[in-house]
């Protein structure tokens, strides 16, 4: 991989080297890899600048992909709406009111056609933020693929696929956790050849760091449910190798510019250790690749146009530690659903940061700082003692039905509240420097007919199925369930015959059947 120029200097002319000084004599690029997993980083290619999208129809967040593509995005991410994270159809009652809101309604092969028209899938990578749905989609993914005469071993992208983090933080799970795990050693299994480019899981500590987790506790509770991951694919019989390389991770980026820069630091070399001394990796497959978004939980509805600023030091965090994909939020988040005009500042922010500030000139630019070292340092502390802890626990699953990580993460969200209603902390524009003439930025609403457009394609699609062929794979499905065998190619025939995500959700339920969190707070 060449350089993106040849020469790096500063705008006085002054040469700026690969890297500079060293951490304790260690290199970018060598094991733990706490400077960086390449060693050129992004003076050989940037960041994969990668805007999660999604809202109404199919029709319509593929009209939001392609434009943000012409503007320079160079990769996809899809946001669903909650019944398609909650694997319900957009007719279903449990979906009435949700619709299209918060990302886009997906429930068929049709649906996923039209949401990738124009895309070229060999070409762009295509990262999915799905959790209890995961194999439906991937699958659904691939059928659209094959349609297509695109070789599934020439796509790329991610699905999230983290259930864990779902029982802590989030709450989209619809299995129990020992369903969940299974569907996620079955994506590891299948994936490694039937779609070997594809990041099988994002290990997500973004969602626990927006219900109130402190960075410590982030990178520990990630890696928790890493370890939990893997153990559980290695007991399946599947050897790390074969799935390792396709573990990726998804950070949050909060706005404490060096301790979010120490902590992606942190988390490397912490992953880098716990892979090779737990699970025998070599140095290749001990690299913590990520991607980052900037933090949710600390936009404002008050005084929005703020939150320009705020994204833009998160994304200098994240790009400082080293990310190798970034999602920059836009400033009116807080109001509603991200306008084309914000959607596109919110990228034109990491623009800026990739070609005018030199960020991406040197790699670990704040390597060797005292302040930043430490910090690594502290953060990796603190990370380990948590991972102590909940191995003695027997683990992140066990730990979480006991309800640890949740109550660790309620009760920092209440110091921070805590600090915030002192004013102990800051917050800009909510409890202080409140004044503020500025008009509210237009919002985003989704239309109130699209439920009903929904409904009326989905019973006409229905219709025009072979029912016999779609009952056939379904029976299929709830067979693989019931047995041992992997269930994506039951998931990938069942999708191809037009079974609707919500009919292929249902069928897993009636073997699997639904948590009910039970954890004592």
């Amino acid at each position: 991989m060449s350089d993106r120029r040849e020469r790096f200097e500063t705008s006085s002319g002054i040469p700026v080297e690969r890297v500079y000084g060293g951490s304790g004599g260690e290199e970018p690029g060598a094991y733990p890899f706490t400077r960086g997993i390449q060693k050129t980083m992004y003076r050989a290619r940037l960041w994969t600048m990668r805007q999660y999208s999604g809202f109404g129809t199919a029709e319509q967040t593929n009209r939001r992909f392609r434009y943000l593509l012409e503007q320079g995005q160079s990769g996809l991410s899809v946001a669903f709406d909650l019944p398609t994270q909650m694997g319900y159809d957009s007719d279903h009652a449990m979906a009435a009111g949700e619709v299209g809101k918060v990302g886009v309604a997906i429930s068929s092969i049709h649906d996923m056609e039209e949401l990738l028209d124009g895309i070229p899938l060999d070409r762009v990578s295509t990262s999915m933020t799905i959790n209890a749905t995961a194999s439906i989609l991937l699958a659904l993914y691939v059928a659209v693929a094959k349609r297509r005469k695109v070789d599934p071993k020439d796509l790329s992208g991610t699905v999230q696929n983290d259930l864990l983090k779902e029982y802590i933080a989030r709450g989209t799970y619809i299995y129990p956790p020992e369903a969940s795990l299974r569907i996620t050693t079955d994506i590891f299994a299948w994936s490694a050849s039937a779609v070997p480019k594809w990041n099988t899981i994002s290990i997500s500590g973004y969602h626990m760091r927006e219900a109130g987790a402190t960075a410590v506790q982030e990178v520990a509770f990630t890696l928790a449910n890493a370890i939990a991951y893997c153990d559980a694919a290695i007991a399946r019989g599947l050897p790390f190798a074969t799935f390792g390389g396709r573990l990726s991770f998804f950070f949050n980026a909060h706005s404490n510019l060096f301790e979010e820069a120490a902590k992606f630091r942190a988390a490397r070399r912490l992953w880098a250790r716990i892979a090779k001394e737990r699970f025998g990796a070599p140095d290749e497959l001990a690299k913590l690749r990520f991607h980052t978004q900037t933090a949710g939980s600390t936009l404002t509805a008050q005084q929005p146009e703020v939150n320009v600023v705020r994204t833009a030091y998160q994304a200098l965090a994240a790009i400082l530690g080293g990310t190798q994909s970034l999602h920059t939020n836009s400033m009116d988040e807080a109001l509603g659903l991200p306008t084309e005009s914000a959607a596109l500042l919110a990228l034109r922010t990491q623009q800026v940061l990739a070609h005018e500030t030199g960020v991406a000139d040197t790699v670990d630019p704040l390597g060797g700082s005292y302040f930043v070292e430490s910090l690594t340092d502290a953060v990796e502390a603190g990370a380990s003692a948590y991972l102590e802890k909940i191995d003695g626990m027997g683990g992140a699953v066990p730990a979480l039905t006991r309800g640890f990580q949740q109550r660790e993460i309620h009760e920092a969200a209440y110091r921070w509240q805590k600090r915030v209603e002192s004013r102990d902390a800051i917050v800009v524009g909510v409890n202080a420097f409140t004044g503020s003439d500025h008009p509210k930025p237009a919002v985003l609403r989704v239309d109130a007919g699209l439920e009903r457009e929904r409904r009326e394609r989905l019973a006409q699609r229905r219709k025009a199925r072979n029912a016999a062929g779609v009952e056939t794979s379904l029976a299929a499905v709830e067979r693989a369930a019931r047995g041992s065998d992997n269930l994506m190619p039951a998931i990938l025939a069942a999708v191809e015959a037009e079974a609707t995500l919500g009919e292929i959700a249902d069928r897993m339920r009636a073997v699997f059947g639904t948590h009910r969190d039970a954890a004592a707070f």
